[in-house]
């Protein structure tokens, strides 16, 4: 299968958390989460975390289903591969963020002209919630005939596979690691089986040292690798994304 190393490049925070706008002698609302008996320091913090983070707070007020949009929205202001009229499978869509940020850049959902153009197929092995414009499925990519099944979906090849899958967590930063770039290799592995040339492959990684095969290989199919940490990921978080666009299909495809 594959893996990552490239040069990681930062983008602008082309969505910056709301500033503080209400004037002078604002008190600090930092908000601080008391432990109550039986919950575990861990989920104190991740609850804390969650109610501090500006990005959670602006998708509360857009209406996005997570702070994830953002970062979407941050890689396709930079690398322009949601346009009118693509192609797109979101694999791993749920809880529907990159759905929300999707349909309308692709006008899958025609509030751009008033007539849907291209095609949003998203993937889960859960039930998600619908978003206008997208069509979703509950399907596990990895099973025999994912592929085709996403090329009838879609009325043919993709322009775009994107991905924001993340392994479950053991806890165990190493482990976690491979298990993401495991996920990321499948990712990459379907991409090239559905991509038409010239399609782009978006997808979630952890920067950890075991991505080297899979960007090797990314770089032999596609004419530009990037890997990008957006601002909407956290400062603490290890995770980066992969832009590779310009894929060449195998002459024997």
């Amino acid at each position: 299968m594959l893996a990552f190393a490239a040069t990681i490049s930062y983008l602008p925070n082309m969505t910056k958390p709301p500033k503080n706008t209400s004037g002078r002698g604002r008190r600090d609302l930092t908000v601080k989460v008391k432990t109550a008996r039986g919950r575990k320091l861990s989920s104190k913090l991740w609850l804390e975390r969650q109610l501090n983070d500006p990005y959670v707070q602006r998708a509360r007020a857009e209406g996005y289903r997570g702070r994830a949009a953002y970062k979407i929205m941050e890689l396709d202001d930079k690398y322009h591969f949601l346009v009118p009229g693509a192609r797109v499978v979101d694999l791993g869509c749920a809880p529907g963020g990159w759905l929300q940020i999707a349909a309308p850049r692709v006008n899958a959902d025609g509030s751009r002209s008033g007539k849907p153009q291209g095609r949003l197929i998203g993937l889960d092995l859960q039930e998600v919630d619908a978003v206008p414009g997208a069509e979703i499925h509950v399907l596990d990519f990895l099973s025999e005939g994912a592929d085709d099944r996403v090329k009838e979906w879609l009325g043919g090849p993709a322009d775009v596979v994107m991905s924001d899958m993340a392994a479950s967590s053991s806890g165990h930063k190493q482990t976690d690691h491979l298990r993401i770039i495991s996920l990321c290799e499948a990712a990459a592995e379907l991409a090239f089986d559905v991509l038409a040339e010239g399609g782009t492959f978006v997808a979630k990684v952890l920067a950890g040292g075991a991505e080297g095969e899979l960007q090797k290989l990314l770089k032999q199919r596609f004419d530009k690798v990037s890997n990008v940490k957006p601002g909407a990921s956290r400062s603490d978080s290890s995770e980066k994304f992969v832009v590779a666009q310009g894929y060449r299909r195998p002459r024997d495809d």
